[in-house]
């Protein structure tokens, strides 16, 4: 379902250019860092 001027992602949007700093200090750049098809990302904060 579509959302009037929302900036949360919804069916089939593009995700939004993103650079990571990985710990071995190389970075990952998505969405082009999983290449064709799909990608999973999961995010780990750690301790709140």
């Amino acid at each position: 379902m579509a959302r009037e001027n929302s900036t949360m992602l919804d069916t089939n949007d593009p995700f939004p250019p993103l650079d990571l700093g990985l710990v071995d200090g190389r970075a990952f750049v998505l969405p082009q860092g999983f290449g064709e098809g799909y990608g999973v990302l999961i995010l780990y904060r750690g301790h709140w």
